[in-house]
């Protein structure tokens, strides 16, 4: 593997080395490691990724449905962006309740249905895979546990090669998940994946800025609740980034797409209203420039996650790199709402690996 070592949680918490474990250091440790699994993905996982996806495409399914929870829902969004718009096939998220509470029997042939999951051990997403594949699906499990039961009842499987993750806030195996889905779509199409080449070393470069996100966390030590909003593959960022926030910093955090927020939801943004926007370097960043002109008119606190002359045109921000191909920049976007997510937990005397009411695998039914 290529990949260099990660730090230790020490060194990538930023804290000092002493006996005493500092808050967050499992997470911010993680957050570090992300680099190396992503080169570990493209590295290791990508024939397999790619051979998986070929047998797939052999099948010629119709269309895609996408299961998940939390976090993985998220990254499933994202892979439906993925599969409309370079696969060109319907997608959509399913609702597992209608399999698993109302004993619906969908007829699911020629359907791929694609499970993303971290653990691959909640109840409900097992037994709804099950079902989908009775039904005629074929059936894919993406998740960072190859022995895991969402593993033995789908057909293939993708493991995201994340490693153990132990703090209960999701961060590597997130865009572990993104880089997969992204690579499964591409293998799809018959692509190569050459986009997603630089991200290892993109994502560094990112990580390493961490002074610029404390500084961004000073403004929501205290705030009351936050408006996250983007459009296009943005969007899944949007989403994954307030929960994040929630999780950890307990504040609340309302995601919308920009398209969504001018129906109404705007008019609870005024000057005093914290807004982050990841305005994609690309047509959801085009499409998104209208909602970002009516939040500087309504005088909001305007926060971007994008391009450099987009942060220089809001309140502040931060600036991600260039050059990056539109479909995988949410594996870059989602790094310093992470990192914004530890920094305001931490600020706010609140231990971000350890969140209340919050379990690894969560047993729903």
């Amino acid at each position: 593997m290529s990949a260099t070592p990660s730090p230790s949680p020490s060194a990538s918490s930023g804290f000092p080395a002493t006996g005493l474990r500092a808050p967050g250091h499992i997470m911010a440790g993680e957050m570090a490691q992300q680099p190396a699994v992503l080169q570990r993905i493209l590295d290791e996982g990508a024939p397999v990724i790619r051979e998986i996806a070929a047998e797939i495409a052999a099948r010629n399914p119709r269309f895609v449905l996408l299961t998940a929870r939390g976090t993985s829902d998220n990254a499933a969004l994202y892979a439906k962006y993925l599969i409309e718009v370079l696969l060109g096939k319907p997608a959509g998220l399913t609702s597992m309740s209608t399999t698993t509470a109302y004993n619906a029997k969908p007829d699911l042939t020629d359907c791929l249905v694609v499970t993303v999951s971290q653990s691959g051990g909640s109840p409900d997403l097992v037994a709804s895979t099950r079902a989908a594949r009775e039904a005629g699906a074929v059936t894919l499990a993406v998740s960072n546990n190859a022995a895991s039961p969402l593993a033995e009842v789908s057909e293939f499987h993708v493991d995201v090669l994340a490693g153990p993750e132990k703090a209960l806030p999701a961060t590597k195996t997130y865009t572990a998940e993104l880089l997969a889905l992204y690579l499964f779509v591409e293998g799809l199409r018959g692509g190569d994946g050459a986009a997603a080449k630089a991200l290892p070393g993109l994502a560094q470069s990112i990580l390493e800025r961490q002074a610029e996100v404390k500084q961004l966390a000073e403004r929501y030590r205290f705030a009351q609740r936050l408006v996250i909003t983007s459009r296009g593959y943005g969007y899944p960022t949007a989403r994954e980034a307030a929960l994040k926030l929630m999780e950890t910093t307990y504040i609340p955090a309302s995601p919308f797409s920009g398209a969504d927020l001018l129906h109404g939801p705007l008019a609870m943004v005024d000057n005093v209203s914290p807004v982050i926007a990841i305005v994609p370097d690309g047509r959801g960043g085009e499409a998104l420039q209208p909602v970002l002109d009516r939040l500087r008119g309504r005088g909001a606190d305007l926060v971007v996650i994008g391009r450099q002359e987009q942060v220089d045109a809001a309140s502040t921000g931060f600036a991600l790199p260039g050059g990056v191909a539109e479909e995988v920049q949410p594996i870059l976007e989602i790094l310093p709402l992470q990192r914004l997510a530890y920094e305001v937990t931490v600020a706010r005397g609140q231990d971000p690996d350890a969140p209340r009411a919050l379990a690894k695998v969560t047993e729903t039914h």
